[in-house]
């Protein structure tokens, strides 16, 4: 966050509207031209939010079934359930640790109406063989791309590509931020003046057009049992600086991702996925996975990373895990064999925007001596 950040919050307030308004709109027209100039954008108070009314808005109801990975976070699944529909729980590609697409034609059925294809890290899944399978079986895609901006697949800006929506997070820790706050997107104007209506109580108009009129403009319908899930004009006026600074942001994570790369490569580590000339990573996250001959377990390893005072993380402790996904659906590890193991052994390490080369080389350090101790 910088000063242009602070200085459009501080308008926002100064100016009295400081909830979903002028800068929300701003912000929406602004991200759609980055994107794509046929895509519009919609922006949502988060990426849950998003991928809540996109599923709804392509006919996902009660009886349906959506096609998720278990390697992901719950909110991929807990949106499906909002919707009375049941989430199909599959395996990863081992190598990318995205969805496997010959585990999601595995689990198509009658009741299937669409797929979720999550973007593990920012490397963009097999979205060729994902887009032909839709059109095969004639189901709806609906990408989380919570991890994926700016992510490149085949040169073409995820969000672009031939699916339903894409829905992009802003939380605290992404590639950009608003605070809290997601991006839903589509070529689609069905989808879009759907998911419009719905994120704010269902009323037929929005509440900035009625406040912002030169004329008596008090009237509204409700023309659905929608939801309260608009941004504030706060948020957004973070958003749009952070938008303009997005290339340089990806421009540093894509080099820091490199001097880990470099750092790493003759260690007993299986470093993150890379698909040169066909994806273009976004860098949300830096996980790598200690090798078989690796003797400390993945808990230990970040522990004594911690000793170092290098903090870690675990992405994702898979779906197939958690105890309402587990015992709701009968899962078990072994339907996981991919994500199971990759859970096993992954850490991510730090990898921010504001981090400095004198960061990265206590974390390099701290991981050779953490292997050194092992």
């Amino acid at each position: 966050m910088g000063a242009e950040e602070i200085a459009e919050v501080v308008d926002s307030l100064r100016s009295g509207w400081i909830t979903t308004g002028p800068k929300v709109k701003r912000f929406e027209e602004e991200f759609a031209e980055y994107i794509e100039s046929d895509v519009q954008a919609l922006a949502m108070n988060s990426a849950t939010s998003g991928l809540h009314l996109g599923l709804e808005a392509v006919g996902v109801k009660a009886g349906d079934e959506v096609i998720i990975p278990s390697y992901t976070f719950t909110a991929t699944a807990e949106v499906v359930r909002y919707l009375g529909a049941t989430p199909v729980f599959v395996d990863s590609d081992p190598v990318t640790l995205n969805i496997d697409p010959k585990a999601i034609e595995a689990a198509i059925t009658i009741k299937t109406k669409a797929i979720i294809p999550v973007h593990f890290a920012g490397l963009a899944c097999d979205m060729d063989a994902i887009i032909a399978m839709a059109r095969k079986y004639k189901l709806k895609v609906v990408e989380d791309a919570a991890h994926a901006f700016p992510t490149r697949y085949k040169g073409n800006l995820v969000g672009t590509l031939d699916t339903d929506v894409t829905i992009y997070s802003f939380y605290a820790n992404k590639t950009m931020a608003t605070a809290e706050g997601g991006m839903l997107v589509s070529r689609d104007p069905n989808i879009i003046e759907r998911c419009k209506i719905m994120r704010l109580h269902g009323i037929s108009r929005d509440a900035f057009d009625r406040y912002s009129s030169k004329r008596p403009s008090w009237y509204y319908e409700i023309v659905e049992p929608g939801f309260k899930y608009n941004m504030p004009d706060i948020c957004a006026s973070i958003g749009i600086h952070q938008l303009k600074k997005i290339n340089i942001f990806h421009k540093k994570r894509t080099e820091m991702a490199q001097v880990y790369d470099e750092a790493f490569k003759s260690l007993p580590l299986t470093l993150p996925a890379r698909s040169l000339g066909i994806v273009e990573h976004a860098w949300h996250l830096y996980a790598i996975r200690l090798n078989d001959e690796v003797t400390l377990s993945r808990d230990d390893f970040i522990m004594k990373m911690s000793d170092y005072n290098i903090g870690c993380s675990v992405h994702f402790i898979p779906l197939h895990l958690q105890p309402v996904w587990r015992d709701g659906y009968a899962l078990t590890p072994e339907q996981f064999p991919h994500a199971e193991a990759a859970y096993q052994r992954i850490v991510s390490i730090p990898l921010y925007t504001k981090m400095t080369i004198d960061d990265q080389l206590r974390v390099i350090s701290a991981v050779n001596k953490t292997l050194d101790h092992a």
